[in-house]
């Protein structure tokens, strides 16, 4: 039981722990998203700024880490963007396998403090004894040997109940991050498409003749 206790306690802090990150991340998220987009949209060159002024969020520093190159190609901004996601989402992540091993663990540990209880009170059992009350307190050990499966259970559904909710919200969240990614790159891809025009303009003053030679 001993054992079991302290992943009780381990599998109670981590819970506590995501749901604090998780609240936090979720009510922050909305106004971040939409201001950083609106300036995209409206002012390219502010967007850095407004995006580097959310940092301490995933989703701020996601979207921060192309912007704070110096006029990236492309191709460059997407892989950044990529690696950025990947970071940023492994770390959202965070005590997802702590939660994994309790639940594995946990039932485990219950099966193995049942059988060694059990293990415990037959063995004071003799064939004569049986059906007299010598054996009257072995049903009451067995009884306290069946706790410790109860209890490894108990630790063990309420552990996946929780983990099973912060992957839903994580699987959102990739979702999110694609979809935000996806319009970021399209707003800078247009913008690059423009500059390129400016920087490379073509001559119309060119002879027909001239042009086809070019």
């Amino acid at each position: 039981m001993w054992p079991l206790l302290f992943l009780s306690v381990l599998s109670l802090s981590t819970i506590i722990e995501r749901f604090w990150f998780w609240g936090r991340f979720l009510l922050k998220q909305g106004q971040i998203l939409n201001r950083i987009m609106d300036t995209a949209a409206r002012n390219w060159d502010l967007v850095a700024k407004v995006a580097r002024e959310h940092r301490d969020h995933p989703l701020g520093n996601y979207l921060y880490a192309p912007l704070r190159l110096a006029d990236p190609d492309p191709e460059v901004f997407h892989l950044a963007l990529e690696s950025a996601a990947d970071d940023e989402l492994a770390l959202m992540r965070k005590g997802d396998k702590i939660l994994e091993a309790i639940i594995a663990l946990s039932p485990l540990l219950g099966l193995l403090g049942t059988v060694l209880g059990l293990i415990g009170s037959l063995s004071s059992i003799q064939i004569s004894d049986l059906g007299t009350e010598s054996t009257a307190g072995v049903t009451l050990g067995i009884s306290e040997a069946l706790i410790s499966t109860a209890a490894g259970l108990i630790v063990a559904i309420v552990s996946l109940a929780f983990y099973r909710i912060f992957q839903s919200l994580w699987f959102n969240q990739v979702r999110v991050f694609r979809k935000t990614g996806s319009e970021l790159e399209v707003i800078y891809r247009q913008r690059w498409l423009e500059s390129e025009d400016h920087r490379y303009p073509i001559n119309t003053d060119l002879e027909p003749s001239e042009t086809a030679d070019l």
